[in-house]
């Protein structure tokens, strides 16, 4: 199909005319749709590959206004003025544009969206006109539909596992705690009660020694074994109180707190100085259940890492709970120990790290903590607690 010369085309016949095949060779080689206009936005020469993108005869295209033939409105059916065309504004302006957003329109009244370029025609020094090279991006838009799918349905996948996962985990926490309970109940009335009955026989034992060349001997040995027996009764309640503080079952949260904080405080009274404030507002009844034993099990894991830790001086323990209608713990826990990067806090393998977070995140709280080496570091902890009201 043979294109017309461009009206601007002024070179001899005999010169001019091999340049002219090559251009139309050149022209319907190439699969992009290439069109140029001049400063009436009028076609002036259109490929094939222009004609079969756009769907009309080259006859039916020479001499049309482009923008009104296939630009004239917006993919949503808004009108699209014409002084806004940016295929125009490259000959008006000499704005030259890549436009990748927006739709061209076919003979039979369809859109396309469209990747097209417009770019001036310069000739003597003046703009004459423009070309305008356009592909149809259908496919790359469907692709793109289609990558954005997969993307959504494997963020959608990956949600459901992450909860999945997060209900597992706290299904195991929940079944753990209780069998500390269970573990922690069992060694009370079992071993803790035999304990007692040995001290007590014991007790007698030393009572009726009868030969008295033996009797110091015999007190002296009772009151050794009297002394281990001590000592394991308090290590019964210890691991007792490491596995279900009964605390926390016979007098609620806001008492297991203030206790672990005492307990803190008591045990690191030779070696930093411990500052314990707490306030809870009135008619806010401590939560149970999970709650209560995350929130719980957080502080001690806190309180434990600045005891193995953080070589801190100075510790700061702060617990507030806010009054009804929405109330919600606050708990910040400050040192001034030697502190962690920001690399340690964040590394895969920081397990206590996580392991608070997910206790927090589990029941809508969030735990964040800030930390430098070398200047110590302070753990918050908010609990929204309005759903147990």
């Amino acid at each position: 199909m043979p294109l017309p010369v461009p009206p601007t085309l002024t070179d001899p016949p005999l010169a001019s005319e091999a340049a002219h095949r090559r251009l139309t060779l050149l022209l319907e080689s190439t699969g992009e749709g290439i069109f140029g206009i001049d400063m009436a936005g009028r076609c002036t020469f259109v490929n094939r590959a222009a004609c079969e993108l756009l769907g009309w005869r080259t006859d039916e295209v020479l001499g049309r206004n482009m923008h009104q033939l296939i630009h004239h409105s917006r993919e949503s059916g808004a009108h699209y003025p014409e002084c806004d065309c940016p295929i125009f504004n490259a000959f008006r302006r000499g704005d030259p544009c890549r436009i990748a957003d927006e739709v061209l329109w076919r003979a039979d009244g369809s859109a396309f969206p469209a990747e097209y370029s417009s770019y001036p025609v310069i000739e003597h020094g003046e703009v004459q006109g423009a070309v305008v090279t356009f592909v149809d991006i259908s496919a790359r838009r469907q692709a793109e539909a289609a990558l954005r799918a997969s993307h959504d349905e494997l963020e959608r996948r990956v949600a459901e596992r992450t909860a999945e996962l997060r209900e597992l985990a706290h299904h195991l926490e929940a079944a753990r705690e209780a069998e500390r309970k269970r573990i922690a109940r069992e060694v009370h009335d079992e071993l803790g009660s035999l304990l007692v009955a040995l001290k007590m026989d014991m007790g007698w034992l030393a009572r009726r020694v009868g030969d008295a060349a033996q009797r110091e001997a015999m007190l002296a040995k009772c009151d050794r074994m009297g002394g281990l027996v001590d000592t394991a009764v308090d290590a019964v309640g210890r691991i007792i109180t490491d596995l279900r503080p009964s605390i926390l079952d016979h007098q609620g949260l806001w008492a297991a707190l203030e206790w672990q904080a005492q307990e803190f405080q008591r045990a690191g009274s030779d070696e930093r100085e411990v500052d314990v404030q707490m306030h809870v507002a009135a008619d806010v009844m401590p939560p149970e259940g999970g709650l209560a034993i995350a929130v719980f099990r957080i502080f001690q894991e806190v309180l434990s890492n600045v005891a193995r830790h953080a070589r801190a001086r100075r510790v700061h323990i702060r617990i507030d709970v806010d009054a009804p209608p929405g109330p919600v713990l606050y708990l910040q826990v400050r040192d001034d120990g030697v502190g962690a990067t920001p690399a340690a806090l964040a590394d895969a393998r920081s397990y206590g790290v996580l392991g608070m977070r997910e206790r927090a995140a589990h029941f809508g709280g969030r735990l964040t903590i800030e930390s430098r080496p070398g200047r110590g570091t302070t753990v918050r902890l908010v609990m929204p607690l309005e759903t147990l009201q």
